[in-house]
């Protein structure tokens, strides 16, 4: 990737783009933030910044380009918009038949639409970890507390479900525990995903005690990691110990830490281990 020159930041919500933005930064390189309304922090206008609708593709491109822009990096979370909610702009009125064509499929297929689109207006888009690989997670053991070996073969087999679940654009996300596969993540996210399993341990559905079973994250096979790279933080600590699980692993360099020192305090103090896994762990 190419240095020099601002980077813009298209923000969604979430602390991940101000984690990116200070990484950039720190690297000698300004940053100009794309705020999408209604996703977006306001505490973010501390930066430059630029508010626009998701339907206003055009008017961003011009923007960009009058700033000297040439590197655009995605980060922080969305929801899946309804296409008459998009407020679009002359340029994605025109390409209309397109994006109603990626709203049919999975997210996979929205988002590599996405960046066809943006790539379409003379962008380079780049992932966060090109941009701020200082935020990825390293592999090993983060904090005071590792897996057991059962824990260890849930990871393994969490792994492996991902992987298998990749082709059909399921979550990146699955919870194992005792070899049993308690949960996948689907539309509703890893933290609704974390409740949902959390209830039915409460219910006695599932007659697990606390502290067992494992948070298993990981990107999905042909994935672009550009706009979709899992993210962990304190707050999903929090949601796995809350759910009664042992702790969480995520692909080794396939996550965003925003604050690592802020990550394994949690999991330090609830008790939980935090690993960056390899594909290869047993």
């Amino acid at each position: 990737m190419s240095a020099g020159g601002p980077i813009g930041i298209v923000a969604g919500n979430g602390a991940f783009p101000a984690a990116v933005a200070d990484a950039v930064r720190a690297q000698g390189r300004d940053v100009v933030l794309f705020l999408i309304r209604g996703f977006a922090d306001p505490s973010l206008e501390r930066y430059e910044h630029h508010w626009f609708r998701l339907g206003s593709l055009g008017s961003v491109a011009a923007k960009a380009k009058a700033r000297g822009i040439q590197q655009v990096v995605m980060v922080g979370g969305l929801t899946r918009p309804r296409v008459r909610d998009l407020g679009l702009d002359w340029t994605m009125v025109r390409l209309l038949p397109r994006i109603a064509r990626l709203f049919r499929g999975g997210d996979n297929h929205l988002l590599s639409g996405v960046l066809g689109l943006v790539a379409e207006q003379g962008f380079q888009l780049c992932g966060a970890h090109e941009v701020a690989p200082s935020l990825l997670l390293p592999a090993g053991v983060l904090g005071s507390h590792g897996p057991s070996a059962q824990a260890r073969r849930d990871i393994a087999l969490g792994l492996g479900l991902v992987h298998t679940l990749g082709p059909f654009d399921v979550g990146q996300g699955v919870v194992v525990v005792d070899g049993l596969v308690a949960a996948v993540e689907a539309a509703e996210g890893t933290d609704q995903m974390l409740a949902r399993y959390g209830e039915l341990r409460r219910s006695g559905r599932l007659r697990f005690p606390a502290g067992r079973g494992v948070l298993v994250k990981a990107p999905k096979p042909g994935q672009d990691r550009r706009v979709d790279l899992p993210s962990l933080g304190p707050a999903t600590v929090e949601r796995a110990a809350e759910a009664g699980l042992a702790g969480i692993a995520f692909e080794a360099g396939g996550a965003i830490v925003p604050d690592a020192a802020a990550l394994i305090a949690v999991a330090d103090r609830l008790g939980l281990f935090v690993a960056g896994v390899d594909e290869g762990l047993s």
